[in-house]
């Protein structure tokens, strides 16, 4: 299977410039629509993995476009559109420099830095005597720089955020009631699962109209971790690994291949049976966090496909 959409090069009517993250390619129409494809590229460590994972745009995609529909009556968002399976059309939005992550348990980037001795972590003091994956007294906020490509976000304190003027303090204070809203809807939502959602991260940006909205992804694999509800007691006090759903297990992989983005490091070879197997798990992933089958596009020629749907989309 190596039908995967990796990069783009589309020209479409009245577009201004093209953006290119990690996993999404974002092109500006008249200033006005952003068409976001979600590719198939995977991200780990900050780093760009050499091969594409089947389905994993469509499966982003999808996933976010239902959970901004479901969030829609609590944060506004900049969604438009879904033209195609890998597409997402929405306002265009100056977004805010910080990635708003929020954490219920401690799992992660944060249990590590716990690991290490660290107890304050962007400026948020965590108490004393947690295990990894512990569940925190109340979910707390850390956010992170939202740095260009090939750079590593960078944790950062709230103080910092508004001292340094990368976000007024009146923003701010709205990312952060939004940040708490999501995560305690997302949160009801994966119960109903049979999941945690353990943390996840939100990116915001501002309408022409000044209206702060939610961009991006929300509720995601790649942004956001789940563990499994049953057993979650059990594994906490056996001190066992918890059976999670997130990008969580790519990393492992390449940690134990012993690449964690760091110079020098060289990214492990990507097998097809591995590449398959993931985008196994990006399906089961989905199928989990939206309880519903997963249904494939069809991927005999996605750019094709891609360019016919958003042309006729914005004839329209």
């Amino acid at each position: 299977m190596n039908n995967t959409i990796t990069k783009t090069n589309f020209e479409f009517p009245n577009q201004k410039s093209v953006y290119r993250g990690k996993v999404r390619e974002v092109y500006n129409i008249n200033d006005d629509l952003l068409v976001m494809i979600a590719t198939d590229r995977l991200s780990a460590f900050d780093v760009i993995m050499p091969k594409g994972i089947p389905y994993k745009g469509q499966i982003l995609n999808q996933i976010a476009t239902k959970f901004m529909q479901m969030t829609r009556d609590i944060v506004p968002n900049w969604l438009v559109a879904t033209p195609d399976p890998n597409v997402a059309v929405g306002h265009v939005c100056e977004p805010f420099k910080v990635e708003m992550v929020i954490r219920g348990y401690l799992a992660g980037h944060a249990a590590r830095e716990y690991k290490q001795g660290k107890r304050v972590l962007c400026g948020v003091t965590l108490p004393e005597g947690l295990k990894e994956n512990d569940k925190l007294p109340q979910p707390i906020i850390t956010p992170s720089t939202k740095e260009e490509l090939g750079l590593h976000d960078v944790d950062i304190s709230r103080e910092d955020i508004i001292s340094k003027g990368i976000v007024s303090e009146q923003d701010y204070l709205v990312l952060e009631q939004y940040t708490r809203a999501l995560y305690a809807r997302g949160s009801e939502i994966a119960e109903q699962r049979g999941l945690i959602l353990v943390d996840t991260k939100y990116e915001f940006g501002k309408t022409k109209q000044g209206e702060i909205v939610l961009i991006d992804e929300i509720h995601t694999p790649d942004s956001s971790r789940y563990f499994y509800a049953e057993g979650y007691e059990e594994r906490q006090e056996k001190q066992e690994p918890q059976k999670q759903l997130s990008k969580e297990f790519v990393r492992q992989w390449l940690i134990a291949n012993d690449f964690q983005g760091k110079q020098g490091q060289v990214v492990p070879d990507m097998t097809q049976e591995y590449v398959n197997s993931v985008s196994e798990r990006y399906i089961e992933l989905y199928e989990q966090i939206i309880g519903e089958p997963f249904v494939k596009a069809d991927v005999t020629d996605i750019h094709t496909r891609i360019e016919k749907n958003v042309l006729a989309f914005l004839a329209k």
